[in-house]
């Protein structure tokens, strides 16, 4: 009797043997066949086997088969449901595993240590601290909290919670600290912002005899990174060099000196970080691509992608995502659509996370045609997915569409997330939708799994502002459970200014100041508000505060592209070759206005206690003005065409007039996109109806 069984059990451990074969290398068609021959052999039911299909399923992509093997177990065990909750996690869905981890609980089956790490991953992801600590309680009663994977997933889930001082507590009481419990902390404080503490629990880390490995100094060069502290960079970058450790080896620490030399300014030395790695990989390209980028020298970024390209390496989704992100924040959309030929024909560019950012991409050039018809042409979509769209219909003043692509999004089974309500209130906002405003962040707060953050509270005081509900908004910001932002405050002060309530932006710009007297923006506000009231000694007494502390605002800019070519201008910009010929059109369109429509420029937005000419002469070189001069230059405006304007700031009053004349009197359609939104001026209308 036994030597028949005998071939039998080992045929069993054969098939376990080539399904972790499976799950390891993703094979999915073997690994079908494998789960076919299982049950022609009689072990349809057998456990083993039923734990490794569900792995190798889950591995494989394909949780709804990975269930369906689960549901059909007569019998499981604790490594059945970890290893399903593993794969929901996997394929990036930790609710379902959450969910699985309390129907486990409830079957009376006890959780092991896996259980428990997945679950704290699950809820770090989720950002569910409340159910974290649930989890938490029950590993004390287990005596689970002191086993090392348990303990620094705590640990972790703490920190990606932002309780980092929990997540302290627990570090403090953990009876074993290894070198991932250290690398946990320190990520911790970079991800909360803390880099300061990050770098002392380095040097802590170094003084308790622990050997930083590759993930510690990356973590260590990202928090310098972000604090711009290039002196504690290059110091951490010399201990390398002096300690022989390969620099130019290690893929992620060289991408992470590219990246902290490129945050701090010193493109030069970044540049000479990449000219030494031997081996240069995608990561190390991208930082120094965007780095350029992000300096304005688009020129320079597009060469060295051009390089990277012939240099035969493969161009992952991330580099493509960052590079499409580049061409959405300047909004060059002929780069943009190369961009997306060229995804179009490399392996990488059918991930989800690259049709994403190309639907980014042409929203915010403001092509919404053809972000429509790739979103719909999606083979799959995820959250991010929705929300992109859901932004972009907000953005362009479309509320009514956003709110039906956001309930189309439930019914097809994606749950949004904190992201994806902020989108929906937002394009609530800007098209003031105030009733389904209130209603959607009446769900958020009835939300299991997403909390309101100072973000979506921020977006319900711009609903009630638009509304005039200036005291709602206030009572809002006061009794809400978080503590108010600097952003909140300038949503309210920004109501304020729109509906003439100088006594409330008062008291609002008083709290500003208090909560962050360094920012340039604020002072702008502040003294706007008292412009617009006429109260010009005020005004002047608010910009000689800025000026004493030596605080200068971003500087406004516009930007238009002719013929693939980006035209950048600056308010009283003379240095255009054109710049003549440009005046000489923008008095002409002026001069038609004031014949036809009786236009008279807002000098109240001039926002300076001088005559009336020069007020008028100062609103007349607005850079949005100058960019939209120069497209009429090129190709005129009694033909029906489409100009696009992009804007670094909120563009002023008197321009939202004059392009709104300008559009009565033209057959041009004016699309102007600024810090905000997009405003579409057609017949003398703007789609934002004149609230921004």
């Amino acid at each position: 009797m036994i030597r028949l069984l005998f071939p039998i059990w080992s045929g069993r451990q054969r098939l376990a043997n080539l399904l972790r074969c499976c799950s390891k290398n993703s094979l999915l068609d073997q690994g079908v066949q494998v789960h076919a021959a299982s049950l022609r052999m009689g072990f349809g039911f057998d456990l083993m086997l039923s734990n490794d299909l569900i792995e190798m399923y889950s591995k494989c992509g394909v949780m709804d088969t990975a269930s369906l093997v689960f549901d059909r177990m007569t019998e499981r065990n604790v490594v059945s449901w970890t290893a399903l909750m593993c794969g929901h996690l996997q394929n990036g869905n930790a609710r379902a595993t959450l969910s699985l981890f309390f129907q486990m609980v409830f079957s009376c089956l006890k959780p092991n240590e896996y259980t428990f790490s997945t679950n704290f991953k699950a809820c770090g992801i989720l950002n569910v601290p409340e159910i974290g600590m649930k989890i938490h309680g029950m590993c004390v009663l287990t005596g689970f909290e002191t086993v090392p994977v348990v303990g620094n997933s705590i640990v972790d889930m703490y920190s990606k919670c932002g309780r980092i001082n929990e997540a302290v507590m627990m570090f403090n009481v953990l009876p074993v600290k290894n070198l991932i419990s250290w690398n946990t902390m320190l990520a911790g404080y970079t991800l909360a912002g803390q880099g300061e503490k990050a770098l002392l629990w380095f040097h802590r880390m170094l003084e308790n005899g622990e050997i930083p490995d590759e993930y510690t100094l990356t973590t260590v060069l990202k928090a310098c990174s972000r604090l711009g502290k290039i002196r504690e960079g290059s110091m951490i970058h010399g201990f390398l060099i002096t300690s022989g450790f390969p620099c130019s080896g290690k893929a992620a620490i060289a991408g992470s000196l590219i990246d902290l030399y490129v945050k701090c300014g010193n493109l030069a030395e970044a540049r000479r970080v990449f000219n030494q790695i031997g081996e240069k990989n995608v990561i190390s390209w991208s930082a120094l691509i965007l780095g350029y980028a992000q300096e304005g020298n688009l020129a320079e970024a597009i060469e060295l992608f051009e390089q990277l390209q012939n240099n035969s390496k493969q161009v992952d989704g991330f580099v493509l995502s960052s590079m499409m992100g580049v061409f959405s924040d300047f909004a060059l959309v002929e780069q943009g659509k190369q961009m997306h030929a060229y995804a179009v024909k490399v392996p990488s560019g059918s991930e989800i996370s690259v049709s994403n950012s190309i639907v980014d991409m042409y929203l915010k050039c403001g092509l919404l045609d053809e972000a429509e018809r790739l979103f719909n042409e999606m083979p799959a979509r995820n959250v991010v997915s929705w929300t992109v769209m859901i932004t972009g219909y907000g953005k362009h003043g479309i509320g009514k569409e956003a709110i039906r692509l956001f309930n189309q999004m439930q019914s097809n089974n994606i749950e949004p997330d904190g992201v994806t309500y902020l989108a929906t209130l937002s394009a609530c906002s800007h098209s003031g939708l105030i009733k389904e405003g209130e209603e959607y962040f009446s769900q958020l707060c009835r939300n299991r799994w997403v909390k309101p953050g100072i973000e979506h509270y921020a977006c319900m005081v711009d609903l009630l502002g638009r509304d005039g509900r200036l005291k709602e908004a206030k009572d809002l910001i006061e009794n809400m459970p978080l503590k108010p932002n600097v952003g909140i405050w300038q949503t309210l002060l920004s109501a304020c200014r729109v509906h003439g309530n100088l006594q409330l932006g008062k008291e609002v710009g008083q709290n500003l100041l208090t909560l962050d007297g360094e920012n340039p923006v604020n002072y702008v506000m502040i003294s706007n508000i008292y412009a617009e009231a006429g109260y010009w000694k005020e005004y002047e007494q608010v910009r000689e505060m800025a000026k004493a502390k030596g605080l200068r605002k971003e500087a406004g800019r516009s930007w238009v592209e002719i013929d693939k070519v980006v035209h950048f201008f600056y308010g009283g910009d003379d240095t255009h070759p054109m710049i003549d010929k440009i005046h000489q059109v923008l008095k002409e369109m002026e001069r038609r206005m004031k014949e036809e429509m009786g236009y008279v420029h807002g000098v109240k937005f001039a926002l300076r206690d001088i005559d009336e000419e020069s007020k008028v002469e100062s609103l007349r070189v607005h850079s949005e003005k100058l960019a939209i001069g120069l497209a009429l230059c090129h190709g005129g405006w009694d033909e029906a065409r489409v100009i696009r304007v992009f804007k670094n700031l909120r563009i002023c009053g008197d321009c939202h007039d004059f392009i709104k004349c300008l559009s009565k009197i033209v057959k041009v359609v004016f699309v102007v996109r600024d810090a905000n939104r997009f405003h579409q001026f057609k017949d003398g209308l703007c789609s934002c109806r004149d609230y921004w």
